[in-house]
């Protein structure tokens, strides 16, 4: 039993945009034998990678959704999560490497270190997760593995150390050198099936042994009894594999693999490497938090005979129902089993186990400590812990980051209407950072996401999974409106229809109020109106406030002040003197000089110094006005204050003037006045759209 958990692996393979995971993972299942015959993520075929099951994800040749599989080689069974690239779908690498043991992080030969490199690597350390690194594409043209083993020690501050050295690169690239064996390895036949051994090619082999020495340095830190077998001259191969072992699991080391996985060249040497190198499950340390203590950290232990905990850590919801995908860190679970989700107390017997290659299933009676399987028809939420109720844990949820950019979308029709709230529901579900609320105020629905393709997918996947037709648009931003200056009133309702009628006479005047509130100051005397109805004419005003004349949206900062009135013995009520109030409102509001006001947002920009100006300048185009800037000399931090109607898709925008290295983070600050250039296209366009829903 504890030899199946020490010949377990669970790995995520996570890198830039187009740097080849779903490639390597494909070869992964060829050599594995899990696949029997190799589809391109763009191939002309038309079939796709395995991993890449989403027609989204066929036609545009991307990853959207990360993926689940697992493989056998050499005796050790690997389950492995290949991961989008994008920045959009940032949440599937989050929850990936929540549950991952160990990590392949692939860089371009050409490429190098990029910009999603280095927010993969922040994300590896936030979960503390040990990694080998491949070096792929060493075919192509400008590749230079030299220098992406600078980067990585440079750019993301880790120990590399090359493990094999190429033999030939771009055109020329044949195979590698590995330095433990000292021996040169060619991958033949028609996929790189058949692994040739062979000497080191002459011109290399000083180069080599350099190398070499490099990693016996390199490794000796992390085992005394190498270090005296260097200084002795009696090294061997194990003492190497077990140092690097030990260094790559303390995250103090990070062995360096060479290939190309569309020429597959180097895969099997790298499936050797995640076996010798990556811990397993019992090499990591996880924690819960106990419940019943408060609170406090509780080590968890990697055994099958323990209590359960199991994390859900991603959700997917398909024709047969939703499917939760469980990462177990202690216990055993089976068919018929009761478990218990920690956050609702809810009870649930497992009917079917499966364990997941893609989108296909294959049943399983039993999972232990270490798996990764999935349960059918379970309600329950991405995040939520389960146990078999001996234990009050909860594992702590992966970190999800703030929506940045917002669409409005409306349906078609009353089917779509109805189609579209089901998809949103699924979709907010599955994905954290989605979002979705209907705006009070302009009875809008908005969607919020990572970025315009995130939400670009999400609308496509509306129409093609749920048959939603949705128009999209710019979120409406929410203006007010406000008076200038003093205008007076006097207003009186009269309406005579037999029977009791009305009357309610109102005079004052209506001012700016310096708190910024709406103000209501009775100045009546003699009683002319009386005492019980001086809250309906407060009342009246109040609804007035809520959509003012300019331009139809709620007004701030009003003071109203009464001071004169008449009433009738018989026909005054409150009904009519809070009519009386809405006439008086209607009647001098314009003369008050309303102006249109705007939200103004904080918003704070983080990024490398070398794109400073870029920033500033694209801050300064959209009516910012930056409010202080600070250095230490690698990153800048701008604080700014910048109108919210010109936000929108600045997320983008930001990431391609940065080469997607900066973000940034907005919150209300105040409302202030429309500047003059652009009332009058605002007017025209906020007309044009209540035109346009009055037709519908």
């Amino acid at each position: 039993m504890n030899d199946q958990i020490q010949n377990l692996r669970n790995i995520g393979i996570s890198a830039h945009i187009d740097s080849g995971k779903t490639t390597l993972t494909e070869r992964i299942l060829y050599y594995t034998k899990r696949i029997f015959a190799i589809h391109e993520v763009k191939g002309k075929d038309g079939v796709g990678a395995t991993m890449d099951t989403m027609e989204l994800e066929k036609e545009r040749g991307i990853t959207i959704a990360s993926a689940a599989t697992h493989c056998e080689w050499k005796g050790h069974r690997i389950n492995i999560i290949d991961t989008p690239g994008h920045v959009d779908f940032t949440i599937e690498v989050e929850r990936a490497l929540r549950v991952m043991d160990g990590g392949i992080l692939i860089l371009c030969a050409v490429g190098g270190v990029q910009s999603q490199s280095i927010a993969v690597d922040r994300q590896m350390n936030r979960y503390e997760v040990p990694r080998i690194a491949f070096i792929n594409k060493c075919d192509r043209s400008g590749a230079d593995p030299y220098r992406v083993l600078e980067q990585l020690r440079e750019k993301l501050n880790l120990n590399g150390v090359f493990v094999q050295i190429p033999i030939g690169l771009e055109g020329k690239f044949s195979g590698v050198v590995d330095l433990v064996l000292m021996k040169a390895f060619y991958f033949e036949g028609t996929s790189g099936e058949e692994v040739r051994e062979g000497a080191i090619p002459s011109d290399i082999i000083e180069e080599a042994k350099e190398r070499r020495e490099e990693l016996l340095d390199a490794a000796s830190m992390f085992s005394d009894d190498l270090m005296e077998a260097v200084l002795e001259d009696e090294v061997t191969e194990d003492l190497i594999y077990e140092a690097v072992r030990t260094g790559t699991v303390s995250r103090g080391l990070t062995p360096v693999f060479l290939g190309s996985a569309y020429k597959n060249i180097g895969v099997q040497s790298l499936l050797d490497g995640v076996n010798r190198y990556l811990p397993a499950p019992t090499d990591v340390k996880n924690n819960a938090i106990d419940l019943d203590q408060k609170g406090k950290e509780v080590p968890l232990e990697c055994n099958p005979d323990s209590p359960v905990v199991a994390l859900g850590f991603k959700l997917e919801v398909t024709p047969y129902g939703q499917l939760t995908y469980l990462r177990l860190y202690q216990g055993s679970i089976g068919k018929g089993d009761n478990l218990l989700i920690t956050r609702t107390r809810k009870k649930l017997k497992v009917g079917r186990l499966v364990r997941m290659h893609a989108d296909q299933m294959e049943d399983v009676t039993e999972a232990r400590a270490g798996d990764i399987v999935a349960l059918f028809g379970v309600d329950c939420y991405s995040g939520d812990t389960f146990t078999n109720g001996r234990l009050n844990y909860s594992m702590s949820s992966m970190f999800v980051p703030e929506p940045v950019i917002s669409l409005a979308i409306n349906p078609e029709d009353n089917k779509a209407q109805g189609n579209m709230s089901k998809a949103l529901n699924r979709f907010t579900r599955e994905d954290p950072t989605f979002r979705s609320h209907v705006d009070q105020e302009s009875g809008e629905t908005i969607i919020s996401g990572m970025g315009e393709l995130h939400l670009e997918v999400y609308v496509e996947r509306m129409k093609r999974e749920f048959d939603a037709a949705v128009n999209t648009g710019l979120p409406q931003v929410a203006y007010r409106e406000a008076i200038t200056k003093m205008a007076s009133f006097d207003y009186t309702h009269k309406k005579q229809t037999g029977g009791a009628g009305q009357f309610g006479r109102v005079a004052g005047f209506m001012e700016p109020s310096e708190s910024g509130a709406y103000e209501f100051v009775n100045h009546v005397k003699g009683g002319v109106i009386p005492i019980e109805f001086i809250p309906a004419v407060d009342k009246g005003f109040q609804t007035c406030l809520g959509k003012g004349q300019l331009i139809g949206f709620p007004v701030l900062g009003m003071k109203m002040v009464v001071n004169d009135g008449k009433s009738h013995s018989v026909d005054s009520s409150e009904r009519a003197f809070r009519a009386a109030a809405v006439g008086a409102f209607k009647q001098v509001y314009m003369k008050a000089k309303p102006v249109i006001l705007e939200p103004v947002m904080k918003v704070s920009v983080e990024g490398p110094s070398e794109f400073q100006g870029n920033v500033m300048a694209s801050i300064n185009q959209r009516r910012g006005l930056i409010t202080s800037s600070t250095e230490d000399g690698v990153f800048t931090t701008i604080e700014a204050e910048v109108p919210l109607a010109e936000m929108f898709g600045y997320a983008t925008t930001l990431r391609s003037l940065t080469q997607g290295k900066a973000e940034f983070t907005m919150e209300f600050s105040r409302y202030a006045k429309v500047p003059g250039s652009i009332v009058e296209e605002l007017k025209s366009e906020i007309q044009k759209k209540t035109k346009g829903e009055g037709k519908s």
